[in-house]
C-alpha cells in the first residue's frame, strides 16, 4: 500500500507523540487528501466523435442563421485538434428546413452555421462542466456564441426518446448558460446565468441570475459551471466569478451540453464567424 510522503510524515510525527498510528487511520486521511474533481468525460477533438455529440437543427429565439448538419459550408469543422463552430454568408439566400418547437418553417436565409449538442450520448446529473474556448471578433453586431446546458427530458427537436416530453424551461428541461456572447453589449464580454423557471411553457427569467463579466475573448479561456447540492457555481479559468444559492434544488435532472454559434439579428457580416472550442469535458465530485 503506498501513501502520499504529506500523509507518511503526520503518521510518523503523531506516532511519535503519542505511538503507534493505526492503518485504518492513515487510509481515511488517504481517501481526503486525494478527493476532488475527477473527470468522467472529455473530449479533445481530435474527430468528431458521434458517440459524444449530434448536429442539432432546431429554429430558436427568431434567429436569422439556418442550421446545417454534416460540416456543411464549413460550419462544423474538426481540425488541429480543435472543434471550430461558424456563421458563413453564402451571399444568396437559401430554403432552410429548421423547425420551432412550434412548428413553424425558417424562412429563407443566406447565413448557415453550426450546433452540436450532447443529447443523448453525454447526459449527466449534476457535476461540473468545462469547455476551453475562444470567439474571434467579438463584439459585431449580431453575434451569439454559446457554450449552455439543458435537461435531457426537453422536448424540443431531436426528439428520441419517448420520456422527451418537458417544455422548456420545466423541471427536466432547465437551461444554464455558461458562456453567451451578445454582441448588443460590444466586444470582451460574456453572460454566465441560470434561467428561472416561471413555472409554465416558455415562462422563464433570463435577467434574475445573470452575471455578465469581462474576458478577452479572443484568447482560450475555461468557462465552467459546478452543480453542487443546491448551488451553482461559475467559474473563469478556475476562478469563481458567480454564484448561486437556493434553498431548492433547480436542476434535479441530467443535463446535456449544447455550442452553437447563433445569428440574432439581420445585421450584415462583414468576415465569417468563428467560435474555436479546444475540449470539453465533464466531472464528478469523488
Amino acid at each position: 500500500m503506498k501513501y502520499s510522503s504529506s500523509i507518511i510524515t503526520l503518521a510518523v510525527l503523531v506516532s511519535a507523540c503519542s505511538g503507534p498510528v493505526s492503518e485504518e487511520l492513515v487510509k481515511q486521511d488517504n481517501v481526503a487528501a486525494v478527493s476532488g474533481w475527477q473527470v468522467d468525460f472529455l473530449d479533445e477533438f481530435d474527430t468528431f466523435n458521434t458517440e459524444n455529440w449530434q448536429d442539432q437543427m432546431i429554429w430558436v429565439n427568431q434567429e436569422d442563421q439556418c442550421y446545417v448538419p454534416d460540416n456543411q459550408f464549413n460550419t462544423r469543422e474538426v481540425s488541429d485538434g480543435t472543434l471550430k463552430l461558424r456563421v458563413i454568408d453564402l451571399g444568396k439566400k437559401r430554403p432552410c428546413n429548421n423547425i420551432s418547437k412550434h412548428g413553424e418553417k425558417h424562412h429563407d436565409t443566406q447565413y448557415v452555421a453550426g450546433r452540436i449538442a450532447s443529447k443523448n450520448r453525454k447526459e449527466f446529473i449534476k457535476g461540473k462542466w468545462t469547455a476551453r474556448l475562444k470567439v474571434e471578433n467579438s463584439g459585431q453586431s449580431g453575434m451569439f456564441p454559446a457554450w449552455w446546458l439543458l435537461g435531457a427530458l426537453n422536448n424540443e427537436a431531436p426528439v428520441q426518446e419517448a420520456d422527451e416530453t418537458v417544455c422548456w424551461p420545466m423541471t427536466g428541461s432547465g437551461e444554464i448558460d455558461i458562456f453567451e456572447h451578445h454582441s448588443d453589449g460590444g466586444p470582451d464580454h460574456y453572460a454566465a446565468r441560470a434561467i428561472t423557471s416561471l413555472g409554465y411553457c416558455d415562462g422563464g427569467d433570463w435577467q434574475a441570475l445573470m452575471l455578465v463579466q469581462a474576458a478577452t475573448l479572443g484568447e482560450y479561456h475555461d468557462y465552467s459551471v459546478e452543480l453542487l447540492g443546491n448551488d451553482i457555481i461559475f467559474r473563469l479559468d478556475g476562478i469563481e466569478v458567480y454564484r448561486n444559492s437556493k434553498d431548492e434544488d433547480q436542476f434535479p435532472e441530467p443535463l446535456f451540453a449544447i455550442l452553437n454559434f447563433a445569428k440574432i439579428n439581420d445585421s450584415p457580416m462583414t468576415q465569417n464567424w468563428t467560435m474555436e472550442v479546444d475540449w470539453v469535458k465533464h466531472e464528478v465530485w469523488r
